[in-house]
């Protein structure tokens, strides 16, 4: 067993998801020695101090860096419980295993987090490449979904599975097991759905979902950043959408109410530059509220049946006007804060979101959303967490 595997399994046990001191600690230091600081036998010198506050402020998180010595306190409680041979070997008797991010099976979509990138996944089900980023779809919802939104999202998950796309969501009742459900039925030969949990792999959660995540394992994956045994706080819920969102080309809401966890995932693909679409309901129903609160902020594109996510997920370019259009038109659909950010861009190396607004001039929630329009017209990439222009965007 290499010792890269066993330190990051450690870490991961010793930090939250999304500790965003941890992770620009093992970005600075690699995982070997960052579990030796982390855990107080190794000692970090001003420099590597230095390079972390750095990691921290590219990536708007160094207002709650209190500095090494504060975070090891921090950590200090849950030093004495680190076994990670003994989760290794949980893991060996579940038939499942852990990846790290220098093996082969790991889905490269996920270093678009930047730092934010989780530190490992366990991985329960079938050791098989996880499928690349344009052939998976997230789907996500209400717990309490209608009649309406479980046979929608039955009919969207069935026919996307029978395309050969991967329906990614999130384990839970209502919306998420639907979506497993009816990917399982239409899948074939491929991984036709994941479920990313919020606590452990050891145990199916929620327990009445239990039989579905099963099959889940045996045809697909059920995968966590949390080592077995986590319990599935709330904290986690929402750290695990954002796992969700960068796994999935598209993250589509079936259903959600104004506030719910579903538009939290929705927030987090948008983020990422990932298309977001959401599907209508009965303006009467609560139930729809969230999704037509998305499609009138403009953040989602509306979807009514399988052939439209699908030309949402596909490439930069497939799915959109030919050659013959030119340029030209596809510029004069843009608005003038869009021509502008596409000035911004630049077309070698990646910039950060807020050196676009200082550029540019803009908000950040105005960059945020004309990033997820140039996004979708394939004229702005996201690389890593950071942004360019696409190589062929004319201008």
């Amino acid at each position: 067993m290499d010792n890269e595997r066993i330190a990051r399994a450690a870490l991961s046990r010793l930090m939250e998801p999304q500790d965003a001191a941890g992770l620009a600690l093992v970005q600075a230091a690699g995982a070997e020695d960052a579990l030796r600081i982390a855990t107080g036998q190794a000692t970090a010198g001003p420099a590597l101090e230095q390079e972390i506050t750095g990691l921290l402020a590219d990536n708007g998180a160094g207002a709650s860096w209190g500095g090494l010595t504060a975070a090891r306190k921090r950590w200090a409680p849950r030093v004495p419980d680190l076994a990670p041979e003994r989760d290794l070997a949980t893991m060996a008797r579940l038939g499942g295993r852990v990846i790290v991010p220098s093996d082969e099976l790991w889905p490269e979509q996920l270093g678009d987090l930047g730092i934010h990138e989780p530190i490992c996944l366990w991985w329960r089900g079938l050791e098989q490449e996880l499928p690349a980023l344009a052939r998976c779809v997230a789907l996500v919802g209400s717990r309490d979904s209608t009649s309406y939104g479980a046979s929608v999202t039955g009919d969207l998950a069935y026919s996307l599975a029978q395309r050969g796309f991967t329906v990614v969501s999130g384990g839970a009742y209502g919306i998420d097991a639907h979506a497993h459900r009816a990917a399982l039925a239409g899948g074939s030969g491929h991984l036709p759905t994941i479920a990313v949990m919020a606590g452990g792999v050891d145990r199916f959660y929620p327990s009445g979902n239990e039989d579905l995540l099963r099959a889940v394992c045996n045809q697909g994956a059920v995968i966590a950043e949390v080592p077995p045994g986590s319990a599935p706080t709330r904290y986690r819920f929402l750290q695990r959408n954002r796992l969700i969102a960068a796994l999935a080309a598209v993250t589509v809401v079936v259903e959600a109410r104004w506030r719910s966890g579903a538009l939290n995932t929705a927030h987090h693909a948008e983020n990422l530059g990932r298309a977001v679409g959401a599907v209508p309901g009965s303006v009467h129903s609560a139930n729809s509220a969230g999704c037509h609160r998305l499609l009138r902020d403009g953040g989602a594109v509306c979807v009514t049946d399988a052939a439209e996510i699908a030309e949402l997920a596909s490439p930069s370019g497939d799915g959109l006007p030919g050659p013959g259009t030119g340029h030209s038109a596809e510029h004069d659909g843009l608005t003038l804060e869009d021509l502008i950010l596409l000035d911004a861009l630049p077309l070698r190396s990646t910039t950060s979101m807020e050196k676009l607004c200082a550029v540019a001039g803009l908000s950040v929630e105005s960059v945020r959303a004309g990033l997820g329009r140039l996004g979708l017209l394939g004229l702005a990439v996201s690389e890593r967490g950071g942004w360019k222009r696409a190589k062929d965007s004319g201008h």
